[in-house]
């Protein structure tokens, strides 16, 4: 990931950066790793969001390889970043298109307000530059402004963009990838399952990905929705969205953690380029304040 990237990705992390690093500085002045201050780290990695497992995970390292060492405030960034970024390796997987499946289909769902309408649009434009032919489908049929919304983004790619009439059955619609109106009310993930046996219809093997779109902001919530989606359909990966606007941006880690679910890529912007493939390393490092490798 190009450094011009990871200047973007901090100055998008800037408030969770501050809200955790203000918190390092106050808590390590050159002085031992003793118990009071682990415990005082575990306090404030769960307050950043990271989430109770993964700090505990984190301090059980830290036991391990610095207790009874005089630590400073950059020394514990760098190796939270490290610890950090270990959770993340895993789950950092860039999402491939197999060009085998023609189409290959992406169904985008999420919960209101998750950026999915955006994030559509920015895949959009970022498989057309690389020579790719895009295909949108706008199954929110529901909402006017969203269907707009698509047609915008797929005039900016050259894609083109299928459309429904105003309140036409979603599923109807479901050839290449969806919008989608759907969360975790039971009759609208009925639609969402319905929209997945039709798209089978056509090709039983699609859809070849199944990506839930997460908004940052909304902090350990994004756990549940998770749970929640899983419980319908067969998660393919994550894109989380919105981190330039929250404060709670540890929740990445947490999802890392608990879903285990490959996290495709991150936005921190509004602008196409500002979606970038999920990077371990240099999304720990931005987070925690480290200076980059």
């Amino acid at each position: 990931m190009a450094l011009g990237f990871f200047s973007r990705l901090k100055a998008g992390l800037t408030r969770s950066t501050t809200k955790l690093t203000t918190g390092i500085t106050d808590t390590f002045t050159k002085r031992k790793l003793d118990d009071f201050a682990l415990e005082e780290l575990e306090e404030l990695l769960i307050a950043a969001d990271l989430g109770p497992t993964v700090a505990a995970k984190v301090i059980r390292a830290f036991r391990r390889a610095r207790f009874g060492q005089d630590v400073s405030p950059p020394e514990i960034r760098a190796a939270l970043a490290d610890e950090i970024a270990k959770i993340l390796a895993p789950v950092a997987q860039p999402l491939t298109i197999d060009e085998t499946k023609q189409p290959f289909v992406i169904l985008m769902v999420g919960v209101n307000g998750t950026g999915k309408t955006t994030t559509i649009g920015k895949l959009a434009q970022i498989y057309a530059d690389a020579g790719q032919k895009p295909m949108l489908v706008a199954g929110d049929t529901f909402r006017a402004a969203a269907v707009e919304q698509l047609q915008i983004w797929g005039n900016r790619a050259h894609a083109p963009v299928v459309i429904g009439a105003q309140d036409a059955d979603p599923a109807g619609l479901a050839f290449d990838a969806t919008a989608g109106r759907l969360h975790n009310k039971a009759a609208l993930m009925e639609e969402l399952r319905k929209i997945i046996r039709v798209i089978k219809k056509r090709d039983p093997t699609a859809p070849h990905a199944i990506l839930l779109t997460l908004d940052a902001t909304t902090g350990q919530n994004a756990l549940t929705q998770v749970k929640t989606f899983k419980d319908m359909v067969d998660l393919t990966g994550l894109i989380v969205t919105k981190l330039d606007g929250s404060a709670r941006a540890g929740v990445v880690v947490a999802l890392a953690e608990s879903t285990g679910l490959p996290i495709h890529a991150v936005g921190v912007g509004e602008q196409a380029a500002d979606l970038r493939p999920f990077d371990a390393t240099e999304f720990a490092r931005a987070l925690t304040g480290a200076d980059p490798v």
